[in-house]
């Protein structure tokens, strides 16, 4: 994998971690932009059809550690 590829596999690992440490240090190394993409996306995982139970937990999770 890319660098990229590891930094984006290590974020959304701490984002959907349901450790509250690793998910508000994940959310503070982004730029305002991307904090707005990711709380977007976490969104869509907890509301759209498709996704695993466990991804919505832990979208979910998260979405609560970060509002």
């Amino acid at each position: 994998m890319d660098e990229l590829g590891d930094f984006l596999e290590t974020l959304w690992d701490r984002l959907l971690s349901r450790q509250p440490e690793q998910v508000r240090a994940a959310y503070a190394s982004l730029d305002e932009k991307e904090k707005k993409a990711v709380l977007t996306h976490l969104e869509r995982i907890v509301s759209e059809p498709g996704w695993h139970p466990e991804q919505r937990l832990s979208a979910q999770a998260a979405l609560e550690v970060l509002k």
